[in-house]
């Protein structure tokens, strides 16, 4: 194997990147299993505090809030916060990742969920180890292309993602489909279960999360012309009774580590 490549880090998310697609995204993304909240919290060091970063619409923030008693949820997109709902213990706030606010060793746990990519990562992990408690608890994670378990129906999601949407896809999205790995991470590592995002979904679902990819929203915005009718014409004869619901899958790739106890 080659040398990675040079990791050259966008200043956070862009700007503007999510507000086109910020009500799709709330309303269509998968939700993260309960499982893994539950074993992020029992390895936790403390329940007292902990940083979102990179919350999106809050969907992280809201499944931690029952196991944590303040829960910082942090976005540069103001879209995706206008899409999070109020939830007692948490507080959205609008950040960088790299300059939280927040103050030096008072986090117990810290998770960024599918935002990794958007970071200057170095300066984030510096961010994160001076926030965190020592012995604290850093989790970052990612999901690739949803799986059917329907080849012909996962043949045409995969070919709509390379082939049709693929060149609009920014540079970063490469961090994701390499699970993070050319990424520097360092933190104390711990060994992850496995753990993957599930759901029961019809075809107008499947659509509606094709829908929220920043890839298909900057397709129409550059061409005029919408991709996913066609695509959807396609799935209809594969999918049968448009009511049916299907078990969609989304394996997780996570990173765990601790920061310095020295």
């Amino acid at each position: 194997m080659g040398e990675s490549p040079p990791h050259v880090a966008p200043k956070s998310s862009p700007p503007g990147h999510f507000e086109s697609v910020a009500t799709d995204y709330a309303r269509h993304r998968p939700t993260y299993p309960e499982a893994l909240i539950e074993w992020l919290v029992g390895n936790s060091p403390g329940r007292g505090l902990a940083w979102d970063c990179g919350t999106g619409n809050g969907q992280v923030a809201r499944s931690l809030a029952p196991h944590i008693e303040q829960v910082i949820a942090t976005d540069l997109s103001a879209a995706q916060l206008a899409q999070a709902s109020p939830l007692a213990g948490v507080t959205f706030r609008q950040a960088r990742a790299e300059n939280s606010g927040l103050e030096p060793a008072s986090v117990d746990l810290v998770v960024v969920a599918q935002a990794l990519h958007w970071f200057d990562v170095d300066a984030f992990n510096r961010e994160a180890s001076r926030v965190l408690r020592p012995g604290g608890l850093m989790a970052q994670w990612c999901y690739g292309l949803m799986k059917t378990g329907v080849a012909p129906i996962d043949a045409e999601v995969t070919a709509f993602y390379k082939n049709i949407v693929g060149p609009y896809w920014p540079a970063e999205r490469r961090h994701v489909e390499n699970g993070y790995r050319d990424l520097p991470f360092p933190f104390q590592r711990i060994p992850a279960r496995a753990f993957s995002m599930t759901a029961e979904w019809t075809l107008a679902d499947v659509i509606g999360y094709l829908r929220s990819w920043s890839a298909t929203a900057r397709h129409i915005q550059m061409t005029g012309v919408d991709p996913v009718p066609d695509l959807t014409d396609r799935l209809v004869r594969l999918w049968g009774d448009s009511e049916r619901t299907r078990h969609v899958e989304w394996p997780l790739m996570l990173r765990v580590g601790r920061a310095d106890c020295s």
